[in-house]
């Protein structure tokens, strides 16, 4: 049948074709794009991108990073020696063959004093003393010499002494009138005390009694007598000396050596009994008996000191050990110990001779290198073996670690096996 051709498209024809007609090329094919977007799952791409991750890790891990950490004791023996060894002044550096090591001689000299107290117990009383005048009234008239000494009472029973010689003018006479001669005197009372120190008063001389002197002679003072007082004060006795002697030494002793001590470098080694201290001096001007509160005692000491590099005593050890070591063993640093004193020391003489008690532990040379080899690409049965049948009883102890926790046996590198000795 032949198609039909419209020029000009009826009604419905056109709506139904409308209708029908797949959606215009631009917008309908956006929608239909973000749709399909929309609907695919987020979380997948990114889980396949995790998975790929790990499974590059775990295939370097597995391929590049495997790692065996073998640990090893050693059996560790105790070598113990005593040697004797001489420090020297006149020595320059450690001898082994003569035993001989450097010392360092040091001195220092201390001075100190100080003030101590006086113990002993004095009475300290002060005399009076005053002016009287003596009167001479003699007949006939005559001058009269006393001598100095010459002992004046007052009225009062008071005796007081005269100081110096006096000689008292003859009197004068007139008719039967006497003028008596007179001289003024100093007088001081014979003891101490504030009882002495009388009003003015009336004097005779007792030494004249029995004499003509004695009623014609006399004295008088027109003012009080001063000065008497009594009271107890301290004097410096010899056991005062004596203690401040000791005190002081001792102080100054401990001083000197502490200061010695300061002097010494860290490195040297400075023994007790290696250390001398002489009293150069220690003495007081106060003399016994001296009246006073305290008193200044001084002192001077000297200290000197042998002392030694510990470094020196470490060295000759360590070598003396090494010297006696069995074949294929080495030192072990860590466990050596030394013990020393000195026995003898002549300080003047700048030498002392040092008893040394000294040890350490030693165990079997192992070539870590060699051993490495030979247990590359073994397990933990295979490498305990090889370490056994190569070094047999001198090894008190194994301990294989791999690394990660899949890995088995010791990689092929030999640069990741780790072969590590533990003496703990």
């Amino acid at each position: 049948m032949a198609k039909k051709i419209y020029d000009i498209k009826p009604p419905k024809i056109a709506h139904k074709k409308i209708e029908k007609e797949p959606a215009s090329p631009i917008r309908p094919a956006k929608k239909f794009s973000r749709h399909k977007k929309e609907g695919r799952p987020l979380w997948l791409p990114l889980s396949i991108g995790v998975v790929a991750v790990m499974l590059i890790v775990c295939v370097y891990l597995f391929f590049k990073l495997p790692k065996a950490d073998i640990q090893i004791w050693p059996k560790v023996d105790t070598l113990s020696f005593q040697q004797t060894i001489t420090a020297d002044k006149i020595v320059d550096a450690l001898d082994y063959e003569k035993a001989e090591i450097p010392a360092q001689y040091f001195e220092t000299t201390k001075t100190e004093s100080q003030e101590f107290p006086a113990t002993g117990n004095a009475s300290n009383e002060g005399q009076a003393s005053g002016t009287v005048t003596v009167y001479n009234k003699s007949d006939p008239p005559a001058p009269l010499t006393l001598k100095a000494g010459t002992h004046f009472m007052s009225d009062s029973g008071k005796l007081f002494v005269a100081l110096q010689k006096i000689v008292v003018p003859a009197a004068k006479k007139v008719g039967s009138k006497i003028t008596p001669g007179s001289v003024q005197v100093k007088i001081q009372a014979v003891e101490g005390g504030e009882s002495y120190n009388i009003a003015p008063s009336s004097f005779i001389v007792p030494g004249l009694k029995g004499t003509a002197y004695y009623y014609s002679i006399s004295a008088e003072s027109s003012k009080a007598m001063a000065g008497g007082y009594s009271g107890k004060v301290k004097k410096v006795t010899d056991d005062d000396i004596l203690s401040a002697k000791d005190v002081l030494t001792k102080k100054t002793t401990d001083d000197a050596i502490a200061e010695l001590k300061g002097q010494i470098p860290a490195e040297y080694v400075l023994l007790e009994n290696a250390i001398f201290s002489n009293v150069a001096s220690a003495s007081t001007q106060t003399k016994v008996g001296t009246t006073a509160e305290n008193f200044t005692y001084q002192a001077v000491v000297k200290a000197t000191a042998l002392a030694f590099k510990k470094s020196d005593l470490e060295q000759f050890a360590k070598k003396y050990i090494i010297s006696q070591l069995p074949d294929g063993k080495i030192l072990l640093d860590d466990s050596f110990k030394i013990n020393y004193s000195a026995s003898k020391v002549d300080i003047s003489g700048g030498k002392a001779t040092l008893d040394l008690d000294f040890s350490s532990g030693v165990y079997q040379s192992i070539d870590k290198n060699s051993l490495t080899l030979s247990i590359i690409g073994e397990n933990a049965g295979q490498i305990n073996e090889a370490i056994n049948n190569r070094l047999g009883n001198n090894v008190s102890k194994i301990k294989v670690n791999f690394w990660p926790f899949w890995v088995n046996s010791a990689p092929s590198n030999q640069g990741r096996v780790n072969v590590e000795l533990k003496f703990q």
